[in-house]
């Protein structure tokens, strides 16, 4: 798989790193050793998984002549917040669509990444109710744009198409020359799994080069048989983007559907353990949404012996922490 043949934007400066957390794994009774890669050290306002996507997608929009970028997700969505940073330092405008999940979650003075959106100059935010077509809503947004002279380029949301998962094919080719440097092996990877596209990223660039790391999901939102089919169509279709030869099969996608709790962005007891736990052992701070719920995940599987004792686990820290702000009256 060459990706060098894909354009982008060389926002990355270098690895990010991959860190032990041997506190954390004493904590869980040391059972397993867990790394973690700090996907959320990444450059970009505040840092986060998209910034690998959006290198790749922003490179796709300049090249085709876009001077406007529209894309969407929640209320306090990651993704928002670096499309809109990047969209900035490239000199671009950038709409954001917000779709209000949870009714009356969305708050126009609010924290976390709401403020954000608006500290970085946002040029307009909309927001919808929850089950909205979010692609009829940009496109109706990107006609509007069209008639004031505006050149639109949509990024779906968590930029996870075929272009934004290139990017963590991209990662997973770089945790394993990571591995070989340190001499490290990892007997099983685990990840968030929400708009799909770093999970199936992560899985299209392990089997493609027969790494032989299995690569689990913990879902944010959607049960385990509707999540499984969405990664998994989306894997094969980035398979095929990359060049990557042969099927990919089914088996190969794994998701945990226990820890989403009451539904998406909606605190649980296991999330607020896992973020403070990490906090206070490790000082790496994980978001409410998407990592505080992974590494729930994660939790309950080392707890109920999942893992091999002894086996190396790598979790995929996707960032988020700005989302915390947000979520004052869960941990007080």
């Amino acid at each position: 798989m060459d990706l060098s043949k894909f354009p982008k934007r060389n926002y990355l400066q270098g690895p990010t790193p991959i860190e032990a957390a041997p506190a954390f794994s004493r904590a869980l009774g040391g059972k397993v050793n867990v790394f973690i890669k700090r996907d959320d050290l990444l450059p970009g306002c505040a840092g986060g998984n998209k910034t690998r996507k959006l290198d790749f997608c922003i490179a796709d929009a300049i090249e085709k002549g876009a001077d406007t970028i529209i894309t969407c997700g929640a209320v306090q969505s990651n993704h928002c917040r670096l499309t809109l940073a990047w969209a900035v330092k490239e000199g671009l405008d950038c709409h954001l669509i917000l779709e209000e999940r949870v009714a009356g979650s969305y708050k126009p003075a609010g924290s976390g990444n709401n403020f954000l959106f608006n500290i970085l100059g946002v040029k307009s935010t909309k927001v919808v109710p929850g089950g909205s077509d979010m692609l009829a809503e940009m496109d109706k947004v990107a006609e509007q744009l069209k008639t004031a002279g505006k050149k639109t380029y949509i990024i779906p949301g968590g930029a996870s198409n075929t272009i934004g998962a290139t990017g963590y094919v991209a990662c997973a080719q770089e945790i394993l020359q990571q591995l070989f440097e340190q001499d490290l092996k990892i007997d099983h990877m685990v990840v968030p799994s929400g708009s799909a596209g770093t999970h199936a990223g992560i899985v299209v660039g392990m089997y493609g080069t027969s790494a032989g790391i299995p690569v689990s999901g913990i879902n944010v939102s959607r049960p385990k048989d509707i999540q499984e089919g969405i990664v998994h169509k989306l894997a094969t279709e980035t398979a095929k983007h990359v060049g990557m030869r042969g099927d990919l099969p089914a088996s190969e996608i794994t998701c945990f559907d226990n820890y989403v709790g009451p539904g998406y962005s909606l605190p649980t007891e296991s999330m607020i353990e896992a973020v403070k736990l990490l906090a206070q052992t490790e000082s790496i701070l994980l978001d409410p949404v998407y990592s505080g719920k992974a590494m729930a995940g994660l939790i309950d599987l080392i707890r109920n012996d999942h893992f091999e004792p002894g086996s190396n686990v790598l979790f995929l820290h996707t960032g988020g922490s700005p989302a915390l702000y947000a979520y004052l009256d869960t941990f007080q």
